[in-house]
């Protein structure tokens, strides 16, 4: 049985209650390297929203445009822990328009590249990956979402890059374990074959070293689980 605790504000430190037996909330910034994907590139758990993430590549996923599907009633996430309306927000509603004009329609594998303008968000670049329609949503899909994020973190020669799968902010009740082995199942496949390319000179060397998972705070653990189950402890 999960319980949710409050933070305790004392002296304007907020600090969490940990007792044994129970699933408390990793605070903001929480982070943990849980291993490697085929060796070479550190996989990274953090709890932060991807409107503030400093990375040189951030992805979101959007699922189809339906109207006023970006909410913070139940079951999506509230308005403080919706990384994905955190986003829109931040670019002053654009992302809500690319949709509702249907200028990113959110087909599955759908890919779009923004770069962010100043005072949006500190990521250098912005890929939204489209997860089709939302009833017809099933976890195995994010196995082609992670693949193709580190496809097209490979073409563009970034370093670093984080994922948000978006799934919670835009109200599907998905199992966070199977979704984040899967993302870094479909990436760590990713990375295998374009490692074999670069054996046989038919690739340029890889560039990414570290992919960073980013979750709400009360999904840390649950995300943590399900890459290990992937990567190995």
């Amino acid at each position: 049985m999960n319980f949710t605790f409050t933070y305790l504000i004392i002296f304007g430190i907020a600090l969490s209650i940990s007792i044994d037996g129970f699933a408390v909330d990793a605070p903001l910034g929480t982070k943990e390297n849980v291993g490697k994907v085929v060796g070479a590139v550190d996989v990274e758990v953090l709890v932060q929203s991807p409107a503030v993430q400093k990375t040189p590549l951030q992805i979101i996923c959007a699922f189809e445009y339906k109207e006023g599907d970006l909410t913070t009633s139940p079951p999506a996430l509230p308005k403080d822990l919706n990384g994905l309306l955190h986003v829109d927000e931040a670019f002053n509603g654009l992302i809500t328009d690319l949709r509702k004009s249907n200028q990113f329609k959110g087909k599955l594998l759908e890919t779009l590249l923004i770069t962010p303008p100043s005072n949006t968000i500190p990521a250098e670049k912005l890929l939204i990956i489209g997860l089709g329609n939302r009833n017809d949503f099933k976890p195995e899909i994010m196995k082609l979402i992670g693949l193709t994020g580190m496809r097209e973190a490979l073409r563009l020669g970034v370093s670093s890059y984080s994922h948000a799968s978006d799934l919670k902010d835009a109200g599907i009740d998905s199992p966070t374990a199977k979704v984040a082995g899967y993302v870094i199942s479909g990436a760590s496949e990713a990375f295998q074959t374009q490692n074999f390319l670069y054996k046989q000179n038919a690739s340029s060397p890889l560039t990414i070293k570290k992919v960073t998972v980013l979750c709400g705070p009360a999904y840390f653990d649950d995300t943590k689980a399900g890459i290990k189950q992937v990567i190995g402890p």
